[in-house]
């Protein structure tokens, strides 16, 4: 079996649902995973929009997700560490936690979720960009995962 992540919010491709944007509610979607590979010890996720006027907009970055789980619910709030392990790093948006897709008026953006199966626990503190949580990565990543969702206004 691959290892595969999804939404209940939206499928592969689809548009993100005004709730998940900051045309709504601007809360993270639900997504779950399956069948990490063996030896995986943590998860590092990072949601970006290579669509940005300006380059890549990092809108998520969340890490140290403890190697059992298989699912962050719906609107996880916007703190530095959680008492399960999970550290926060900050979004473009120069916030903690997640940031809504919120393209300018025109042609939709492509939002990837990347959920990377890690050997390790990374040795980072909350607040981590996309980039250090990347390059902490690199030798560790044990398989990835992508969910792609569009979003325009």
């Amino acid at each position: 079996m691959a290892f595969t992540l999804t939404s209940t919010a939206f499928q592969e491709g689809a548009i993100i649902p005004n709730k998940h944007t900051c045309s709504g509610q601007d809360v993270s979607p639900p997504l779950q995973w399956s069948a990490p590979p063996k030896g995986t010890q943590s998860f590092a996720l990072i949601m970006d929009d290579p669509d940005a006027p300006i380059g890549t907009w990092v809108h998520w970055v969340i890490f140290n997700i403890p190697g059992q789980t298989s699912n962050l619910p719906e609107g996880v709030p916007p703190k530095n560490s959680f008492p399960t392990g999970e550290q926060q790093g900050i979004n473009d948006f120069k916030r903690i936690g997640y940031g809504g897709p919120c393209p300018p008026p025109g042609k939709p953006h492509r939002y990837y979720v990347k959920l990377y199966a890690l050997d390790t626990i990374l040795k980072l503190q909350p607040g981590a960009k996309k980039a250090e949580v990347l390059a902490a990565c690199q030798s560790h990543i044990l398989g990835e995962a992508h969910l792609m969702g569009r979003f325009g206004r």
